[in-house]
């Protein structure tokens, strides 16, 4: 009998997430079975075809629920039929604050056989980290309407940037670089020259914190000029560490880098407190149960998630298994054009896994 067991809170949600949350846990299993461990899940159905017959996004219950499992895995959210806004607000920035996930963390690799539209720019040379906080900044919702409809209408939006929040975000990528150990260099993305009072917050907390952590390099840049160098040096940057806003637009730059939304994973961290992994790709309804579209970020996720539960031997095993698949068996990472089906992809990942191969 395994002595390490993990409750895994599972949310298919919409379009081809559950066909890719499908294959994610196969992977799990697989490295359960390998590894010695064992994973019990739990299936809830939020998403739009339960907002659509509920009118209910995410009730508080469920998240108390969500709050006792060791980890979250998430499939994808985002309906046709449901306005944009609804489900993201209701289910994922609801998940992100009510569990004070406050570090999104994003791998940015380009594995073997993976095209990049980067010019000259191979594996070795695309493999960083962003650190984007989570729970603050433009996203909390800050602002309000005045003369609303009206010639003379006034929006505003606010950026709220506490120390706490700040720091314990700093903290985590200064300790995620040194555990990292690759070239221990941490860069600080912001807009000092005109976002005056946030970032100065921002690069005196980045200054002070990195006091403590001498051995790892300190670095800034300005996000225009941070999106102009992933493109030409990819090669610059070991770990990122930037505010709410700059870190959503930078990652998905990031994932067009590593060769698309198709490989990208990510993971909303508390690391005191339940932690969401997710493929970033979106819900790609057009595809939906057409058993085509591509699984492999939603497994990264599982193995971004093992890793975060201690798991690192299990969590490379399917690191591994990505990188095996990307290099020698898949045409294409588009959806249709892979050369196998979402499960036969998961069938490859999952006979690599258990030590052979299939297909």
């Amino acid at each position: 009998m395994a002595d390490r067991k993990y409750d895994i809170a599972v949310i298919p949600g919409d379009g081809t997430g559950p066909e890719v949350v499908a294959q994610a846990l196969r992977a799990l299993d697989a490295c359960s079975k390998r590894f010695g461990f064992i994973c019990e899940t739990v299936t809830y159905p939020f998403g739009g075809d339960h907002y659509l017959k509920t009118g209910e996004t995410l009730p508080d219950g469920a998240i108390d629920e969500l709050r006792r499992a060791d980890a979250i895995l998430l499939g994808a959210i985002g309906h046709p039929d449901v306005k944009p806004g609804i489900l993201e607000q209701g289910i994922l920035l609801k998940l992100r604050f009510a569990l004070d996930q406050y570090v999104n963390l994003r791998p940015v690799k380009l594995y073997p056989g993976v095209y990049t539209p980067i010019k000259d720019k191979g594996p070795e040379d695309i493999d960083f980290v962003v650190v984007r906080e989570n729970t603050e900044g433009l996203y909390v919702g800050a602002g309000g309407f005045l003369r609303k409809g009206t010639p003379d209408e006034v929006a505003i939006q606010e950026s709220i940037n506490t120390r706490k929040g700040v720091e314990r975000c700093i903290r985590f990528a200064f300790e995620y670089c040194r555990r990292r150990n690759r070239r221990k260099k941490l860069t600080l993305v912001g807009k000092t020259n005109v976002l005056t009072y946030a970032f100065d917050l921002w690069e005196r907390t980045f200054n002070e914190v990195g006091a403590e952590y001498p051995d790892v390099e300190r670095d800034y840049a300005h996000v225009d000029a941070a999106c102009m160098w992933m493109v030409k040096n990819p090669e610059w940057f070991d770990v990122v560490v930037t505010d709410n806003m700059f870190g959503d637009i930078i990652t998905d730059l990031g994932a067009m880098v590593q060769g698309g939304m198709g490989i990208a994973a990510g993971g909303n961290i508390n690391p005191e407190g339940v932690s969401m992994f997710e493929p970033i790709g979106g819900s790609a309804p057009k595809y939906t149960g057409k058993n085509v579209i591509n699984p492999l970020a939603a497994v990264c996720a599982a193995g971004m998630m093992l890793d975060t539960l201690g798991e690192a031997e299990a969590a490379r095993a399917v690191e591994e298994a990505v990188q095996w698949v990307t290099s020698t068996k898949l045409e294409s990472l588009a959806a249709g054009r892979m050369g196998y089906t979402t499960t036969e992809v998961g069938d490859l990942v999952v006979g690599r896994i258990l030590g052979g191969e299939s297909g």
